[in-house]
């Protein structure tokens, strides 16, 4: 936002504070003055001249010989090149002697002819080229013939005056207009504010009849004002009205466009002013676009619309996308002698879309966006119309034309004196809270030792009791803020129950050798959910940056196992990774995708290579099923967990397992299938996934202590001939059932498929512990359990001893 300190001077006296001073003001009160710019700077000992005489030079065709008069006796000659100079114009000379921001200027000789200085261009004064007006952008800038001869151009021009650059946060729209930059500055020096006149004549004629509207869309436009200003005669705007948009950086266009602009900068209300006979109708209706209507914008491009997109029609076609741009057909022209000045509120969030829609903004959209005073809306359009009156010579038509259903209701704030000094750290007086509050124009009463404070509807962003606190502490002053140690109870610090779990997890995976991996949440449709424990509804991204990265993932895996083939590829042929992470299943009730952590592990090459010992061991389904073992017994779940053989796409179909906590399963382990190994260059590679979350949120039996025995154990070896399809755990479930109280504990320590074994059959061995803490165990005690485990083996599973 740029702020003219002359125009700001027309509604706050800042007399007897330096520019510089100023700014520091405002930057300590909470906005930021991001640069002071003097329009005069480098400008000296320019002069008004008149043109008296102009002749072609004899030796250039682009260039002319002017006699220029400065009130003095005799006329001074220059070479000008400048296509639109002309004879009779009041121009801006730089004699020999002056200085400009491009340096001094000096008398000098063009193609043989003497130059006594120069006739300049607003950008040879310092003023951009975009916000120069059109008809002199490739010229000379020629003053109104009114202009005194010998007066001084900075003056003139009001290039006398002094540009301040704000760095607004988004939540200060108020600031964006001279009118809210005076209440901000009104409130720091502590004077008094002056707004802008409104009243103006009318003429006997009613607007009602002439312009009628209506509102179809009232939730995305709840106010909307229309006036009709007749008689306007469109032309060059004062250069009063032309420097003040030019130092705020708008470019004049034509009076009547150059109202609607100045009125936007000073109240932050956008306005459009409509060609009444343009418009055809008589008629104004707002509603939202059908699905692909047209309409011609004012930067002349064609523009497709959406049926969400908010339009103002003339009852028929679009003429305006309303709070971005007005339509190219309706706009007002020379030829314009009634105008139908727009006034209204539109919904932010609308416009925004909109605006992201047609891939357009403007000043307009920005404050719609932020938020618009609901106040200022009637009063703006007044104001327009009252200049549109002086400026252009319009006849302003009786009454406004309003469509209003819009809540005006300030927001209210009950805050107490000591919130706020607690807060602060600071003592501040209810009185001096109030004073300041009063400054920023706030209504504020005090009862019951609270404050009850009203923010005016400029200021949107007042919502809460901290934005009291914020208020009051940037006006009182950050640097009166004391240097304190804060007050508060302090708590021994720690890790939670699930903080812990993650944590002991972590150090037994990397202490068995693997390294964590962190991958992307983002894969391909295809991928996202191959090798997921449970298939659900998969979330997929509205603009993705490509199918690799379009859908959020349902299982580690898949980017893991490319973690392992970048390894693997590269020479690193033994490859242990693990990583914990979000999977993303199916969507909640506030429509999100549910966040689920699990756990996954990869795992290929040697697990085992130690040359000089000569100790090789390759990675196998039992180092993995070890691994996992050792930290199932880390979270004490070991007496609740098995593991049964199980088929899982993309996984070998006789060496994978699934794991089961409670019954329930909660992940699996096993060999990525050959065939998926060899596509992706891979030896044997053996992979897990589990819901850590499954795993963390089990309540786990406190951990209790037995003394060391004091008895001898007992062990028996058994070899079982089964059927080859007969699992080990299930044997050992058996054995574990009849073998009672006495028996402690069941290992199988070898399995034998190779010759004198009949087909179809395996041999199976088991060591069996038995103990008694209370006394030594007799061979016959030890017997009778024996036979009953033996017996139950034969009558469940029909096996034979070997």
């Amino acid at each position: 936002m740029y702020v003219s300190l002359n125009w700001l001077s027309k509604y706050v006296d800042i007399s007897g504070f330096e520019p510089e001073e100023l700014a520091e003001k405002i930057t300590r009160a909470g906005i930021e003055v991001d640069a002071v710019e003097h329009l005069s700077s480098g400008l000296k000992k320019l002069m008004v001249g008149e043109v008296k005489e102009k002749a072609k030079h004899p030796e250039a065709d682009k260039l002319n010989i002017c006699q220029v008069d400065f009130g003095e006796e005799e006329l001074s000659q220059i070479v000008c090149g400048a296509p639109n100079v002309a004879v009779g114009q009041k121009v801006i000379v730089a004699r020999p002697g002056a200085h400009l921001p491009g340096g001094k200027i000096k008398k000098a000789k063009l193609r043989g002819e003497v130059s006594h200085g120069m006739i300049c261009s607003l950008q040879e004064l310092g003023v951009e080229g975009k916000v120069v007006p059109k008809a002199y952008a490739e010229g000379i800038y020629v003053l109104p013939a009114e202009t005194p001869v010998g007066a001084d151009p900075v003056e003139v021009l009001g290039l006398n005056d002094v540009v301040l650059e704000l760095g607004l946060t988004p939540n200060r729209s108020d600031a964006m207009s001279m009118l809210g930059v005076a209440y901000e500055v009104a409130a720091i020096l502590d004077r008094e504010i002056k707004l802008p006149e409104t009243t103006h004549e009318t003429s006997s004629a009613k607007a009602a009849d002439k312009i009628k509207v209506v509102v179809e869309a009232k939730e995305q436009n709840p106010l909307y004002a229309a006036k009709v200003v007749e008689n306007v005669t469109i032309g060059e705007s004062p250069l009063w009205l032309q420097q003040s948009l030019m130092a705020v950086g708008v470019r004049p266009l034509n009076n009547v466009v150059d109202i609607t602009n100045y009125i936007l900068m000073e109240y932050g209300q956008p306005l459009h002013a409509f060609d009444y006979d343009a418009l055809e109708t008589g008629e104004i209706v707002v509603r939202l676009a059908n699905e692909g209507e047209n309409i011609k914008t004012l930067d002349g491009k064609e523009r497709t619309l959406k049926a969400s997109n908010l339009v103002i029609t003339n009852g028929k076609a679009p003429v305006a996308v309303a709070g971005v741009m007005g339509g190219f057909d309706s706009e007002v022209t020379e030829k314009t002698t009634t105008v139908v000045i727009e006034s209204a509120y539109f919904e932010g969030l609308s416009v925004r879309y909109t605006s992201k829609d047609l891939g357009l903004r403007s000043d307009a959209s920005a404050r719609f966006e932020k938020g618009i005073d609901p106040e200022r809306i009637l009063p703006a359009a007044d104001r327009a119309a009252k200049m549109m009156a002086e400026i252009a010579g319009g006849t302003v038509l009786e009454g406004t034309v309003v469509v209003d259903e819009l809540d005006k209701t300030p927001s209210r704030v009950v805050v107490s004196p000591d919130f706020i000094n607690s807060r602060l750290g600071m003592k501040i007086s209810l009185n001096e809270m109030v004073s300041i509050l009063t400054r920023l124009r706030f209504n504020v009463e005090t009862a019951n030792g609270l404050l009850i404070v009203d923010a005016p509807t400029r200021r949107q962003d007042i919502k809460i009791e901290e934005d009291i606190v914020e208020e009051i502490a940037r006006m009182y002053g950050y640097d009166e803020i004391p240097k304190t140690i804060p007050v508060a109870e302090t708590i021994a610090g720690g890790l939670t129950p699930y903080q812990e779990i993650r944590r002991v997890s972590r150090h037994h995976l990397e202490g068995s050798g693997l390294y964590q991996a962190l991958t992307y949440s983002l894969t391909s449709d295809e991928l996202s959910q191959k090798y997921a424990l449970k298939k659900e509804e998969t979330t997929r991204l509205l603009m993705p940056m490509s199918e690799d990265h379009s859908t959020l993932r349902q299982s580690l895996l898949p980017h893991l196992i490319e973690a392992a083939v970048h390894n693997v590829s590269r020479q690193v042929s033994s490859v242990a990774l693990y990583e914990t992470g979000s999977v993303f299943l199916g969507k909640g009730e506030d429509g999100l995708p549910n966040e689920v952590e699990h756990l996954a592990i990869v795992m290929t090459g040697k697990w085992v290579d130690h040359a000089w010992q000569g100790e090789h061991k390759a990675v196998d389904f039992f180092v993995l099923k070890g691994i996992i073992e050792g930290l199932i017994e880390k979270l004490g779940l070991t007496a609740r967990v098995q593991y049964a053989s199980t088929k899982q796409e993309g996984m070998h179909p006789g060496r994978t397992a699934e794991i089961l906590l409670d019954g329930e399963k909660v992940g699996f382990l096993g060999q990525l299938h050959p065939k998926e190994q060899k596509e992706m260059g891979l030896k044997d590679t053996y992979v897990a996934e589990m819901s850590f979350k499954q795993l963390a949120n089990v309540s786990v039996e406190p951990l209790v202590c037995t003394p060391i025995p004091r008895f001898p154990s007992i062990s028996r070896d058994i070899a079982l001939v089964v059927d080859q399809t007969v699992e080990a755990g299930t044997i050992e479930a058996v054995i574990t059932e009849a073998g009672g109280q006495l028996l402690k504990s069941v290992q199988v320590f070898d399995l034998y498929e190779g010759s004198n074994m009949a087909e179809g059959k395996k041999s199976l061995a088991f060591t069996l512990k038995y103990f008694d803490p209370t006394k030594t165990l007799t061979d016959e005690e030890v017997v009778a359990v024996h036979d009953l485990v033996l017996t139950a083996l034969q009558s469940k599973l029909s096996v034979e001893l070997r």
